[in-house]
C-alpha cells in the first residue's frame, strides 16, 4: 500500500468517524498478506473490533440510562432453593422476543419471591440485546406524575415513558398510601399504560390479584381498562413458595466484602 493510498484511507475513516489507526491498518493488511484473505474478511478483520467496542460502549449507555436497582445476571440467580419458580418461562423471557413483539409481561406473586430480581435481571438482557429499557417503582411513577401534573408538563413525562421499548413498573400495589395520597393515581397510571399499549412492552410487577384492582384503584371502569390493556397478549408469570429474600445468598455468588 503506497503511504498516499494509506493515507486518503485512513483520513476515509476519519470523516466516516471510524476510529481505526494506522497501527490497526497496517497490522490488517499484513495479517491479509501473509495469510491470503480475501477482500471481504480483510475488511471484516479492520472493522470487527471497533464495531465490538463500539456496541460495548452503547450497551454500557443502555444499562445505565435503565436505572436497575440490582443489575445481576439471570444466571446468578439461585433456582434450587424454589422449585416452584417457572424458570424455563423466566429464561425464554431473558430472550427478548416478547419486547420486539412489543407484548407485556406481568408477575404476580406475594412479596419476597424474587419478582423485582428476576424482572431486573430480564431488563438487563434486553439491554446486551441493545434494547433501550427503563426501570421505575410504581411509587416513583406515581410521584413523577403527580409533580408532573403541577408544573403542567405532563404531557412531556407521558412522552418520555413511552419512548423505552421495555419499561418495568415494579411493586405496583405494595403500598395503599400511594393510592390514597393521590386522588388521580388511577388516571396517571392508565396515561402511562395507554400510551404504550401496542407500541411498546410494558412489565409489571404485582403483589395483588388482577381481581384486587379495581379496589385498589379505587375506579372499576378505569381498572378495567387498564387491565385490558396491561395483560391482553401479555405473559403472566405466577410466583409462589418459598421467599426468595429469607432463604439467604446464593452460594454460588462472591460475597460483598
Amino acid at each position: 500500500m503506497t503511504p498516499s493510498l494509506r493515507e486518503k484511507i485512513l483520513a476515509d475513516f476519519t470523516t466516516l468517524r471510524i476510529p481505526v489507526t494506522g497501527d490497526q491498518l497496517d497490522a490488517a493488511v499484513t495479517d491479509a498478506e501473509q495469510t491470503s484473505r480475501s477482500h471481504l474478511e480483510f475488511l471484516q478483520r479492520l472493522l470487527a473490533d471497533q464495531a465490538g467496542l463500539r456496541r460495548q460502549r452503547r450497551i454500557e449507555r443502555l444499562i445505565k440510562e435503565a436505572r436497575f436497582r440490582e443489575a445481576l445476571p439471570l444466571s446468578t440467580f439461585d433456582w434450587n432453593f424454589n422449585p416452584a419458580i417457572p424458570r424455563l418461562q423466566i429464561e425464554a423471557l431473558a430472550q427478548g422476543d416478547f419486547v420486539r413483539r412489543k407484548q407485556n409481561v406481568v408477575f404476580v406473586g406475594q412479596s419476597g419471591l424474587g419478582k423485582s430480581r428476576l424482572i431486573q435481571s430480564i431488563g438487563l438482557a434486553a439491554c446486551m440485546l441493545e434494547q433501550r429499557v427503563y426501570y421505575i417503582t410504581s411509587g416513583e411513577l406515581l410521584e413523577d406524575l403527580t409533580a408532573a401534573m403541577a408544573d403542567q408538563t405532563i404531557h412531556n413525562r407521558v412522552r418520555f415513558y413511552a419512548r423505552f421499548q421495555l419499561l418495568i413498573i415494579d411493586e405496583f400495589g405494595f403500598d395503599r398510601i400511594e393510592r390514597t395520597l393521590c386522588p388521580q393515581a388511577a388516571s396517571l397510571w392508565y396515561k402511562i399504560i395507554d400510551a404504550r399499549s401496542q407500541r411498546a412492552s410494558t412489565a409489571l410487577v404485582t403483589n395483588i390479584d388482577f381481581d384486587s384492582w379495581a379496589e385498589y384503584l379505587g375506579d372499576a371502569p378505569l381498572a378495567m381498562a387498564m387491565l385490558d390493556r396491561v395483560v391482553h397478549g401479555a405473559t403472566i408469570v405466577k410466583l409462589k413458595g418459598k421467599s426468595y429474600r429469607l432463604h439467604g445468598p446464593n452460594p454460588d455468588e462472591p460475597r460483598a466484602p
